[in-house]
């Protein structure tokens, strides 16, 4: 399992390009399962809903979870 946290540093924060293309690439890492936590709230990082719902602002921070057989080349990415 990794653990990784980014501040988010748009002012506008997790809008809905950045959600989906977020989601986008955690569903290419099909044996992985990765959320997201923000403002208390966890999150499947593989549906855009949830990930938009987090209602990550500018300077907020995300943790991301990764566990799977490939985590390592998953947090590169």
């Amino acid at each position: 399992m990794k653990t990784i946290s980014y501040v988010i540093q748009d002012p506008l924060g997790l809008h809905a390009r950045p959600a989906g293309q977020l989601a986008k690439a955690a569903m290419a890492w099909k044996d992985c399962d990765i959320k997201i936590t923000a403002n208390d709230k966890t999150v499947d990082a593989k549906r855009i809903m949830g990930v938009m719902q987090l209602g990550a602002k500018g300077g907020n921070t995300l943790t991301l979870t990764i566990n799977g057989t490939n985590d390592a080349p998953s947090v590169a990415a």
